[in-house]
């Protein structure tokens, strides 16, 4: 296992290119005490944002010179992302160029310069084999179709896991890992990095570089807990994610998904922190974002002002005059539903003598962005199903299916939105899909497009959107025609609901549609990303973090600069000045060491614990998880013991213990409330306010524990110290776990044995109801002192 302390910890990554002056890295890593003004630890450079992606934001051409040419891609989804972010920091890409381009060993240096120099993008390079066997192999025909609930079952029902392709996903993102860290400069840059290519990214550059703000945004769906746990990697990707900030979705269905798929194969559960949804993970709060990505409204605006825009408008409009048009937007993929739109289409035609002749479907066909046996099967059916359609139904100047095959240009998409009367998106599966936001907002049109048309520009707008509810962008789209893509006969009826719908509720609906997309767009979507972001890293440099563990078992324990180990002088100085103390022990794990077999406890365990309830200054209970039965009965030698079994549910209270309370019935359990939310909180919480009720506050509490079920002591203890009446003010309170790791205790024992070094201790400082001699000794030299 590997342990590192940030404490200590001096940047072991490469120093970037653009820097070789060691004292920029010198802080990275260290603790810096609450009220550091850590913003000018790195004064004249400027802030970065690194947008880490599969693929850069760049379109890479070849003249006739055998030169590159490079320019920015204002279509792609990630180019905007910098307009969104704050003004005043410098925004990085890091990505594979796009498209397949292969740029030779080389050219490489050199392209890299241009790309960094003129557009502020840094390439990843590898091999071609490697490459071909993360994204075409592993990405592609087996985690894409297993994120949308594809399961191979037989060989010809998807690529099964391929060991060796695996190792290639890892060795890809591990050189888009060594490609970061060329871009970190202060060692506490925003991370951004998107989608399923890249899902081992966050626990790789976190060991690099442990300061890192990092985010993550899966833009495809994420299965049900069942559909993952069938990955035979699951538990290493999902604590790679962990190694996050921040993790965000596009609905609230795919965090769910993501959320029972960490409790199920972690034990991590979730919780609602000020209105935000977060994961406690080693000490390290990861929060979780539900937020869809919207459109570049800027690019559209100027699109739809555009002469070219214009001219392809009315090109169309001739060409399809008298015709209703439904359009639909994929790329040819096997869960796009195409074939099943289209089968609605016949069956809409079919059902409908009077729309044959008057209703076209217009199917805009994106490039496939895999290659295989499934894209090929895919082709195939729309072509024959299209064709089989046009011959029943089509004649002389009417086609009811034209499939226009791409790559199309944002113009003349934007120009085919403009003059659909609907829009059908028909996915089986689909992680967002901006298409039904697009045609919304070209639909609006512009005031040169209107003029162009001889429309009025106060004439209201319409639109009609039918939508699969098996797509991200569904639930944002209240008053689009929701339809199950499996069942033709909704999709039909759902697109004879469009057509025939009355032009006022068309309005109504555009409407609607038209304000939430326009103010919910993709610069808003980075934005609202990066405040969250902000938030959730907000505590970075209150902690102490360690880095734990090889390879995909890497993770970071945050500790609070409190947290220390329990020092023997301290604790018998307050344990002897005070005359009403609690003590609180759990049992396994704390007392007994979890690798014990017989888990019964021994004479030494009995005879402190006596020890311990012998003086009438104390009140000792047994907090555990174990239940009634076995505990009294192993623990029935410790007549003044108090015990508070599966979890506070029953607790007995030991006849020395709170003797003149009607709760005090030696050797019943009672139950302290319904079951519905005990924990050992609550039991704590019930145990003091009684002591309390009786004129025995107490003032002095010792509280031990070592797992999860713990912490609720822990955490009840921090609120009555924090002013909660079931504690005094004036009350000493040692919270303690075992074991060194993140926790809401202040102090640590290192093991069991430590523990019961304490209680021996304890036991000898006490004061039983006959007179003994006076302790004279030393404190155990193991546990003295503080670390």
């Amino acid at each position: 296992m590997e342990m590192e302390s940030t404490d200590d910890h001096r940047s072991t990554n490469r120093i970037p290119t653009v820097v070789r002056r060691s004292s920029i890295l010198s802080g990275i890593g260290h603790y810096y005490p609450e009220g550091f003004d850590w913003s000018n630890e790195h004064d004249g450079i400027p802030e970065r944002r690194i947008i880490v992606s599969n693929h850069l934001p760049i379109i890479a051409t070849l003249d006739i010179n055998n030169n590159w040419l490079f320019e920015f891609d204002t279509d792609s989804v990630y180019f905007p992302l910098k307009h969104g972010l704050s003004a005043d920091v410098e925004t990085w890409y890091v990505g594979c160029l796009p498209g397949g381009v292969k740029i030779e060993s080389k050219q490489q240096e050199q392209v890299a310069k241009t790309l960094r120099e003129k557009f502020k993008c840094v390439p990843v390079f590898m091999t071609s084999d490697t490459y071909d066997s993360y994204y075409h192999g592993f990405c592609k025909h087996y985690l894409w179709p297993l994120f949308h609930y594809m399961l191979p079952l037989a060989y010809n029902g998807g690529q099964r896991f391929d060991r060796k392709q695996w190792h290639d996903y890892y060795r890809a993102n591990m050189v888009f890992a060594e490609t970061i860290m060329d871009v970190v400069i202060t060692g506490d840059e925003f991370v951004w990095i998107h989608d399923y290519h890249l899902m081992l990214l966050p626990s790789l550059i976190r060991k690099k570089c442990r300061k890192l703000k990092i985010g993550f945004f899966l833009h495809s769906p994420f299965p049900s807990s069942e559909i993952f746990r069938t990955l035979p990697v699951r538990e290493d990707v999902i604590r790679a994610l962990l190694c996050s900030d921040l993790i965000g979705f596009h609905t609230f269905d795919y965090a769910r998904h993501f959320l029972s798929t960490c409790s199920r194969l972690m034990g991590i559960d979730y919780e609602s922190k000020r209105g935000y949804i977060a994961l406690e993970y080693y000490g390290r709060t990861i929060s979780i974002k539900i937020l869809p990505i919207g459109i570049n409204r800027s690019l559209l605006d100027s699109v739809m002002s555009s002469d070219e825009t214009v001219n392809k408008v009315l090109e169309l409009k001739n060409r399809f005059q008298g015709k209703i048009v439904m359009l639909g937007v994929d790329d040819m993929d096997l869960f796009k539903g195409i074939g099943l739109k289209f089968s609605a289409m016949g069956l809409l035609l079919e059902s409908y003598e009077s729309l044959r002749g008057k209703v076209v479907l217009v199917q805009i066909l994106n490039p496939a962005r895999s290659q295989g046996k499934d894209v090929q099967d895919v082709v195939r059916e729309t072509d024959l199903i299209a064709q089989e359609i046009n011959d029943k139904y089509g004649g002389p100047g009417y086609q009811p299916i034209t499939i226009v095959h791409g790559p199309v240009t944002t113009v003349e998409k934007a120009a085919y939105y403009a003059i659909a009367e609907c829009v059908v998106v028909n996915p089986v599966r689909d992680g967002m899909n901006l298409v039904p936001y697009k045609y919304t907002f070209c639909r609006q049109s512009s005031p040169v497009l209107d003029r162009a048309m001889g429309v009025d520009e106060s004439t209201p707008k319409k639109s009609v959107i039918v939508v699969s509810e098996f797509i991200g962008c569904s639930p944002s789209l209240s008053g689009a025609i929701r339809v199950n893509p499996w069942n033709i006969e909704d999709v039909r009826n759902g697109m004879h609901s469009a057509i025939t719908m009355k032009e006022y509720e068309k309005q109504l609906r555009h409407k609607k549609h038209y304000n939430y997309i326009s103010s919910h767009d993709v610069s808003y979507w980075a934005r609202s990303f990066e405040q969250d972001l902000k938030r959730a890293c907000s505590d970075h440099y209150e902690k102490r973090w360690w880095g734990v563990g090889l390879g995909l078992s890497y993770k970071i324990l945050a500790l609070s600069p409190d947290f220390r180990k329990l020092a023997l002088e301290q604790i018998s100085n307050d344990y002897r000045g005070k005359s009403s103390r609690l003590i609180l022990l759990d049992y396994d794990g704390t007392m007994m060491p979890q690798s014990t077999v017989d888990k019964q406890p021994s004479a030494e365990v009995i005879s402190v614990l006596n020890c311990l309830c012998n003086d009438p200054k104390n009140v000792v209970f047994i907090v555990s998880g174990r239940g009634k039965d076995s505990l009294s009965k192993w623990f029935a030698p410790c007549k003044n013991l108090g015990l508070s079994a599966e979890h506070g549910f029953f607790t007995r209270v030991g006849s020395a213990c709170l003797m003149v309370s009607a709760l005090a019935l030696f050797g019943l359990f009672r139950v302290l409330r319904n079951r519905k939310g005990i924990n050992k909180g609550i039991a704590l919480e019930k145990l003091s306010s009684t002591m309390q009720s009786m004129g025995r506050s107490p003032d002095f509490v010792l509280c031990i524990g070592d797992d999860r079920s713990d912490e609720d002591m822990f955490a009840s203890i921090s609120r009555s110290t924090g002013g909660k009446p079931s504690l005094a003010d004036t009350a000493t309170v040692y919270a303690c776990t075992v074991g060194q790791k993140p926790s809401l205790a202040t102090f640590y024992l290192d093991d069991t044995i430590e523990v019961m070094l304490l209680l021996h201790w304890l036991g000898k400082l006490s004061e039983p109801t006959k007179p003994v001699v006076e302790v004279q000794e030393q404190p155990p030299k193991m546990i003295v002192g503080r670390e």
